[in-house]
């Protein structure tokens, strides 16, 4: 009794606080219950609405939970995160939709970066070569330039059978659709043209080389004169073996191009959603990765400066995908085993769900989408699981928290904390990227997905507290349900003393209202529910 009364005085704005929320929680849930039936069809419409919000709130969780890792880490706002949740969507909607694409970019893919893994072998072979440092500050502009000319020759040659956003008959739109209606039929595999594949190949695996000597220029040349690679150290012959794998994969690739694309076509629609969320998830921890080191890194203590960029990085992300796909919005089809109709559905159990792999089931009289309303909230919970069990069970986790509260100290004992914040970084980005091809076949795609999910995620953040992994989890939930319960009263509306009908809320006032809780939360709790006091 004395812990509990300790433990309400020590948090007592934060008690006070949930039990406001459990109290407004507890009144919208009796608005919701139909007085008139009966049974447990009274609570069909708590059920849905908040399984609607646990859905919902996922989705937000899987990118907001990679955002307070980053900035709890490395206090980095990234205001891209949005937009990697909007590429995470789009690529899985490439995997899951046209494998054909996918497994045809991934040659030119892996041979650029096979030729970027070079990078260190290069740092040390010509760091400190006196030949080099008279013209330190010129060749490595000359090597951009070249690996430029090499580039533009031969990797818009590269065949990529894909779509034309300019023709509907051609365009993702009507791919889209017709693979939701499983009539999906690609075009005839494209050729090299103008150039023989021979050349365009090693045009690419040069510019790759290239391209990793002239990254080690501009590192060397900013580096101190006495900050060198030591000779004690041992040579990088990693990078050299990992170089040549991802060359030798991307060559294979290429010759087998057509017997892959083949059967990855002729697979059932649940295995490509699944190699979809694999190719998505690699795809944004790459992309992190690579924002990281060659743009955030240098430019830690200046935080107004990473604030702009990454808003810069955010704009020309959205310009890409509307170049690459097109501005229309379209769909992603749910993979089949949440999609089944006909006889047995809508199903009437768990067990009948599986058997007949229905995309709705009955709950309490209504019909619940099993993708939307139970998928994605589970895996939103392992999600949770997973990544508490890696910042609480692991040595990375433990230097993450440890590095959160002082990363000066870390470094002092040795660790590459350098290396963490790449690998955090990095983990970040592809659970935003996990959220986008997850939630994918619940809002559709379009280009200002990244946006209204960004703002949602700030908001869930804000409430539960920036630097809060828990904070995440229990912002996103809040939010969702919100959210949630808002839409469904603006369908029923709230019963108001004096009021002849019942008020219905606007569409608009769904994010208001978000907003809102906010505000009301930070103005008791300035750090948020579960957020650190500074």
């Amino acid at each position: 009794m004395n812990t509990l009364l300790g433990s309400f005085r020590k948090n007592r704005n934060l008690w006070i606080t949930l039990i406001a929320l459990l109290i407004v929680f507890v009144l919208a849930i009796r608005g919701l219950t139909d007085q008139e039936a009966v049974g447990g069809e009274r609570y069909k419409n708590v059920v849905i609405t908040i399984l609607r919000g646990f859905s919902t709130g996922s989705i937000i969780f899987l990118v907001a939970s990679g955002f307070s890792i980053i900035f709890g880490l490395m206090n980095v706002l990234n205001m891209a995160h949005g937009a990697l949740f909007m590429i995470g969507a789009y690529v899985g909607w490439t995997v899951a939709v046209r494998p054909d694409t996918a497994v045809d970019a991934f040659t030119p893919i892996a041979l650029l970066t096979g030729g970027f893994m070079l990078v260190p072998i290069w740092d040390r072979l010509l760091d400190k070569r006196e030949w080099l440092s008279r013209s330190a500050h010129i060749w490595p502009w000359l090597g951009l330039i070249l690996t430029l000319v090499v580039l533009v020759f031969t990797l818009p040659k590269y065949p990529i059978t894909s779509w034309d956003v300019g023709s509907y008959e051609i365009s993702p739109v009507n791919f889209a659709f017709a693979a939701s209606q499983g009539i999906l039929e690609v075009p005839e595999a494209e050729q090299f043209v103008g150039i023989s594949p021979a050349i365009g190949l090693g045009g690419i695996i040069l510019g790759g080389i290239l391209a990793g000597i002239t990254v080690a220029g501009f590192v060397i040349n900013r580096r101190p004169a006495t900050a060198g690679a030591s000779e004690a150290e041992p040579f990088p012959w990693n990078s050299l073996i990992y170089c040549l794998a991802l060359i030798a994969l991307g060559l294979l690739v290429h010759f087998f191009n057509t017997s892959i694309s083949n059967y990855l076509l002729s697979l059932d629609t649940t295995w490509l959603f699944i190699l979809a969320i694999l190719v998505a998830v690699l795809t944004g921890a790459a992309l992190g990765i690579l924002i990281e080191t060659t743009m955030i890194r240098r430019l830690y203590e200046t935080h107004f400066y990473v604030l702009m960029l990454t808003l810069g990085v955010n704009a020309i992300i959205i310009e890409i995908v509307r170049t690459i796909w097109g501005a229309p919005e379209f769909t992603m089809h749910r993979p089949s085993i949440f999609a089944g109709v006909g006889d047995g559905c809508p199903a009437e159990s768990f067990a009948a769900m599986m058997e007949y792999k229905c995309a709705t089931i009955r709950v309490l009289g209504g019909r619940v989408r099993t993708y939307n309303e139970l998928f994605i909230p589970v895996l939103g919970i392992v999600v949770l699981i997973a990544v508490w069990i890696l910042l609480q069970r692991t040595r990375l986790g433990m230097i993450v928290r440890a590095g959160v509260q002082d990363s000066e100290m870390v470094e002092a004992l040795g660790i590459n904390v350098q290396r963490v914040f790449t690998t955090v970084f990095a983990l970040g980005v592809g659970l935003a990227a996990l959220g986008g091809v997850i939630g994918a076949p619940s809002t559709g795609l379009t280009t200002t997905l990244g946006d209204s999910l960004l703002i949602n995620m700030l908001v869930a953040l804000s409430i539960g507290g920036l630097t809060s992994f828990p904070g995440a989890a229990a912002g996103g939930l809040i939010v969702g349900l919100l959210q949630q319960f808002i839409i469904k009263y603006g369908q029923i509306g709230i019963n108001i003393p004096f009021m002849e009908e019942p008020f219905k809320p606007t569409p608009p006032l769904v994010p208001a209202m978000t907003v809102l809780l906010m505000v009301i939360i930070l103005l008791v709790m300035p750090q948020g529910l579960f957020g650190r006091k500074e």
